[in-house]
Parts: structure tokens; C-alpha cells; sequence
């Protein structure tokens, strides 16, 4: 039974139903019109003759009625019945229903009443046609021309706007239509539902420490201010993709347990002018209002490039005027308000220097790729919630994952688990991740790729080459596998595990080169002669020869000059920082390198040329070969006097 003793006993009231008007009404209505105007002229299918034949008609007494347009010069003629059977070839056999059953079209010139006259004349009076000469008004058609036209555009405007409200609804709620256009599409999470904190943000022990004091800063804020200090407005989170500068931006807001506004720096973009403007006004407005909070820009050099730099762009440019907003808003702020501003970008040499200067963004911090240590933190976070086997080893992974980022770590992880689940096992294996990280680095395995035994030969001997040089130079990077398994567009790949160094001297780089160029010199001491499969090696090769002698000045000849651009300023400069005479000398110069390096190469596989041959055949045998498999071979990986190599894999085709 139902209780009703809120309503005191008394029946329960009936609920009123309410009809609302909305666009979907119209639309209705729309249709119904339509489908109503499409019914009423959906009736007769009269089929068109010539006005000889409606002569002829007529003296052969089969007309029963003719009805004449004026305006139109058309007419419609009705058959007598007794006589429809006559004409039932012309509707496919089957005798009309409905009336009219000819229509005929004439030309300007047409007197209706002296050629219909003229007609019946030549009739008995009991065959006389009956002719209705009319103009057609043409209402409808009249007031469909504007009305429709009218009708449509008023219905795409209300349409267009009902989705820029939508959009423009942000921390406020969708819809509003067209008055939200300039409120901020930032999104807020109030403090109790930020619950991200630094214990799920794995390494990045340098910027934690960082934004540990923006922490601070918001829980004690008196601390520093009691002292005449004043808080820094705001921190710029700078990095590669992947690192976790948003999650580290969370986990600040949940650390210090204040509201967190959310928006991408695109989002102040848009095609109407002033919008932007408008919804930096209204986030920082919505940010005075729940201080103390944080507010994070993300990709902010969708709006904070450099002012002046936009070819084929006026200096009114909507952007800009965007960016001198948030500059205005962010110089309006007390610097004890309790608001800080974070923001994000993977470009921080093309933002504009006026929002980088102290009082604005205070402080750059570097999120940089994880190293060893802060990779195994991040593959336990990962791995924390998948089945993994009792074989798997964290730090082994962590050490074949080099220049992974905290994003292609979890896809690793997922990949991982996604592999295992193709398999039909209970539990993710060491195998499985690593097939995971073969697939993000080479590519899916290409089966049905059909090759040669001689072009098999050549790749075998190539990736040899690689392995062999990589193995016995000091200062090149330590193989770990080798593949003639094609993945992606490359027949064969070459697992190294580089070292993680800071610093890379000049024969380091020459080890490397050495490195690169060996799968070709392998192809012309095999073959005699060059392939096209070394592009790959080639274009790295001519990338660091030509860094090494136009950015790192290791030339002699060409001293110690660099011509980077750190600044991206010369990008719009058409004119090279350096004379006709100097480019042609850092092009000998290279050129001189690179026949080192490949001379250098050559006679180190000629001197190993038992053990080339070894390995070559073994791959061709296996397919695959790891590191244990070359150690047999050329004995221990030679390593540089003095250094111990951090194992930690890139590839060559």
C-alpha cells in the first residue's frame, strides 16, 4: 500500500500535464505541411499529349471537360468515361481513376476562347465539351517564395545559436543560446571532487618539488606574506606530450584541497570577434569569486604565441586581442588573492615574451621524460589494477622503455593486457609486454608480406651490419634484438638500448654514425653493391653529420659556430645566417665525415668478417635474435674505458 500520510489523509492531488513549445514543433509542423501539399497533388497522374491530339480528341467526341490556365497556358483535359478504354494504352494498360487524364501546354500566343469555340462548333449540340478558362492565383506559391526562404533561415540561425550556447554554456550549464556566446567554457571541479594528489603521480621528482610550494603557497598563505613577500601569480608546466603536466596540475588542487577551473587554451578562440576576450574576462571573474583556487590554461600557445608573427594577419587579430586580455586580467589580479595560474605547453620558445615576464608566469617548470628510477614508479601506478603475471619484472621493462613517456607507459600497460586477452590467458606475461612495445615501436607484424629468399638474404646481412658495428664500438648504443619480422614500413629492425646520457661527445656521435651506416656497407660487402633499404639510416646519418658541423661546432675548418635557432625567430627569415663560401664548407665538411664513417665501418666489418657471417646465417635461421645470441657470437659488448652504460629501445630499419 501506498503511504499517503503527507497528504493528510486527503486523495492525492492530480498532476498537471504541461505542454511546452520547442523547435521540434516547428519542425513537425514542417513536415506535416509538407506531407499535407504533397497528398493533395498526389491524385491524378494526367500524362501529356499535344495540342493536335486534344484537336482530335475533341472531334472524335471524346472530351468531357477541359479546364484552361490563362497565366500558366496549360490545360487539363477529362475523358469521357464510356470512352477512357480507348486511351488505355497510354496509362500502361490500366484505365485512370481520376480526372483530369491529359494535360497539353501551348505557347503565349494561344487564344483559348476562339480555338475552343472553334471546336465546338464543329460538335453536335449533344457532344458539346464544356471549357472553364481561369487564372491561377497562385496563393500558396506566392507565400511559400518568401515564407519558406524566411522560415529556413530563421530556423538554422535559432539552430546555430541554441549549439553556440551549448558550447559557450561552461562552468554556468549548457544552453542560454546566444547570450552565453562570451561566457567561459572552463570547467570547474569545487574542491571536494578534485581527488587526484601527488601519490598518483608517478615520478617527475623535480617538478613535484616545484609545485610543492604552490601547494604551500595556498594552504599557508600568511607564511609568506607576513614576511612582505608576495605569491607568485602563476607557474608555467613545460614539456614533451605525455609527461603529465595536467595530472601534476590536478594533483596541486588536490593537494591543497581548493577548486580547480579547467579550460584549453583553444577554447578562448573562436570565429566571433570579442568572444575571446570576453571568456577570459568571465573565467577570471569565476576565479575571484572561489579563490582560493587554481585556474589551468592547458596548450596555452594556442593563444599565448608571439604577438606579430602571424603571416597574412592583421595586428587586430582576434587572438591577439585574446592574449592582451589574459595579459591585462593577469596583471589586475592581487598578488594575495588566492588565485594562481598554471599552464601547459609542449612550445614554450614561441609564446610571447610579455607573458612570460616576471608578475605573469613567475616560474617555468620542466616536466621532463621520466628516467629509470621514475619509470618503474609509473609501470607500478599502471600495472596496479591488471593481472599480471608472477614472471614479470618492472625494472627490466623500465629499462627497455627509454624516451617513453608516462602516456606511452600506460599504453604499454594496455596494449599488454590486450595482447594477453588475444591469446585467451589468465594472466599478462613478460612476453606480452614486450610484443607491446615491439608493436608501439615498429608497427603491427606485417604476415602476409610476401619477400624473396634473396631479398630475406640481404635484409639478414643488413640488420647484421647494424648489430655488429653497434656491438663492438664502445660509445654506440648496445643491441638487444634483431628481427627479420617486417612491422610497419621496415623489413627488418634492430632493437638497441640506448644510453640514457646527458651529454653526447664527438665520438660518441661517430660510434652512432658508424652504427647507422652499417646495414649499407653490410649490403656492399655482401652484395657489391648498394639498396634502396637504407634511406631510413641514411637520413639520420645526414641529419647528425650535418648537426654536428652547423650546430655543435665539431669542424675544425668551420670552428667552433653554431647556426641553431633556439628561438624559432628565423623561421620568417628567407636568408641563411651564413655566406655562400661558409655553406659550401660545412658541406665539404660533412661530406668529409660521412666517407670517414664509412670508411671506419667497412674495415670493422671486414675485420669481423667470420662473425658477420655467423650472425647473418643464425638470423636467417631464427628470425629473431637477442642479445645473448650475439654475446656467443662476438664475445661481451664492448663498453667505453671508465663508464658504466644505464641499459635503457630505439630502432633501425
Amino acid at each position: 500500500m501506498p503511504n499517503n500520510s503527507n497528504n493528510n489523509g486527503k486523495e492525492p492531488q492530480k498532476r498537471m500535464i504541461r505542454f511546452r513549445f520547442n523547435l521540434s514543433w516547428i519542425y513537425f509542423l514542417l513536415i506535416l505541411g509538407i506531407g499535407w501539399l504533397l497528398m493533395n497533388n498526389s491524385g491524378a497522374n494526367p500524362q501529356k499529349v499535344e495540342w493536335a491530339e486534344v484537336q482530335e480528341m475533341f472531334r472524335e467526341g471524346d472530351v468531357k471537360e477541359v479546364t484552361y490556365v490563362r497565366n500558366d497556358f496549360k490545360g487539363a483535359v477529362t475523358v469521357r468515361p464510356d470512352r477512357l478504354a480507348k486511351y488505355a494504352d497510354k496509362f500502361g494498360g490500366k484505365v485512370p481513376s481520376s480526372a483530369p487524364h491529359f494535360i497539353f501546354l501551348v505557347s503565349d500566343k494561344f487564344d483559348a476562347e476562339k480555338e475552343f469555340a472553334a471546336l465546338n462548333l464543329e460538335l453536335s449540340p449533344s457532344d458539346q465539351v464544356k471549357i472553364v478558362v481561369e487564372n491561377n492565383e497562385k496563393m500558396w506559391s506566392h507565400i511559400l517564395e518568401w515564407a519558406f526562404p524566411m522560415l529556413m533561415i530563421i530556423l538554422m540561425w535559432v539552430w546555430m545559436f541554441r549549439g553556440i550556447g551549448r558550447n559557450a554554456g561552461g562552468a554556468n550549464g549548457p544552453g542560454g543560446g546566444i547570450f552565453n556566446v562570451g561566457k567561459s567554457t572552463g570547467k570547474l571541479a569545487d574542491k571536494d571532487k578534485v581527488n587526484v594528489t601527488f601519490k598518483d603521480v608517478a615520478g617527475l621528482y623535480g617538478a613535484k618539488d616545484e609545485v610543492m610550494e604552490i601547494v604551500d603557497f595556498l594552504k599557508n598563505p600568511q607564511k609568506y606574506t607576513a614576511l612582505g613577500g608576495k605569491i607568485p601569480k602563476g607557474a608555467l608546466l613545460v614539456g614533451p606530450p605525455g609527461t603529465g603536466k595536467t595530472m601534476l596540475a590536478k594533483a596541486v588542487a588536490g593537494e591543497a584541497n581548493v577548486p580547480f577551473f579547467s579550460i584549453s587554451g583553444s577554447d578562448f578562440v573562436e570565429m566571433f570577434a570579442g568572444v575571446g576576450a570576453s571568456r577570459v574576462r568571465d573565467l577570471f571573474r569565476q576565479a575571484k569569486d572561489k579563490a582560493p583556487c587554481i585556474v589551468f590554461i592547458d596548450e596555452i600557445d594556442a593563444v599565448g604565441r608571439a604577438r606579430g608573427k602571424n603571416a597574412g594577419f592583421s595586428s587586430n587579430d582576434e587572438r591577439e586581442n585574446t592574449l592582451n586580455q589574459l595579459l591585462t586580467e593577469v596583471d589586475g589580479f592581487d598578488t594575495n588573492s588566492g588565485v594562481i595560474i598554471l599552464a601547459a605547453t609542449n612550445r614554450a620558445d614561441i609564446l610571447d615574451k610579455a607573458l612570460m615576464r616576471a608578475g605573469r608566469f613567475d616560474r617555468q617548470i620542466r616536466v621532463e621524460l621520466p628516467e629509470l628510477k621514475e619509470r618503474v614508479e609509473i609501470f607500478n601506478v599502471h600495472t596496479r589494477k591488471l593481472k599480471v603475471a608472477s614472471d614479470f619484472d618492472v625494472d627490466f621493462m623500465a629499462q627497455h622503455t627509454p624516451g617513453f613517456s608516462g602516456a606511452d607507459i600506460a599504453n604499454v600497460c594496455n596494449e599488454a593486457a590486450l595482447t594477453a586477452a588475444r591469446k585467451d590467458r589468465k594472466e599478462i606475461t613478460q612476453q606480452d609486454f614486450l610484443d607491446a612495445v615491439d608493436r608501439i615501436i615498429g608497427g603491427l607484424e606485417r604476415k602476409a608480406s610476401v619477400i624473396s629468399p634473396s631479398e630475406k638474404k640481404t635484409i639478414a646481412y643488413h640488420e647484421a651490419g647494424h648489430a655488429l658495428v653497434g656491438w663492438l664500438l664502445p660509445y654506440s648504443d648496445p643491441v638487444f634484438k634483431v628481427s627479420l619480422i617486417p612491422r610497419g614500413d621496415a623489413l627488418g629492425l634492430t632493437w638497441y638500448i640506448p644510453d640514457e646520457r646527458k651529454i653526447v661527445s664527438k665520438s660518441c656521435m661517430i660510434d652512432k654514425m658508424c652504427s647507422l651506416i652499417g646495414g649499407r656497407v653490410a649490403e656492399e660487402i655482401v652484395n657489391g653493391e648498394p639498396a634502396t633499404g637504407a634511406l631510413n639510416d641514411l637520413e639520420r646519418l645526414t641529419g647528425m653529420a650535418y648537426a654536428m658541423i652547423q650546430y655543435y661546432g665539431m669542424s675544425e675548418k668551420v670552428g667552433e659556430l653554431s647556426f641553431y635557432d633556439s628561438t624559432g625567430s628565423r623561421g620568417y627569415d628567407l636568408t641563411k645566417p651564413y655566406s655562400e663560401k661558409t655553406a659550401e664548407l660545412m658541406d665539404q665538411e660533412v661530406k668529409e665525415l660521412v666517407e670517414y664513417v664509412h670508411g671506419r665501418t667497412t674495415k670493422l666489418i671486414r675485420d669481423h668478417q667470420e662473425g658477420f657471417e655467423q650472425m647473418a646465417r643464425l638470423l636467417l635461421d631464427k628470425e629473431v635474435i637477442f642479445a645473448e645470441d650475439i654475446e656467443r657470437i662476438l664475445g661481451p659488448k664492448v663498453k667505453p674505458e671508465g663508464e658504466t652504460v644505464t641499459e635503457t629501445p630505439a630502432t633501425d630499419e
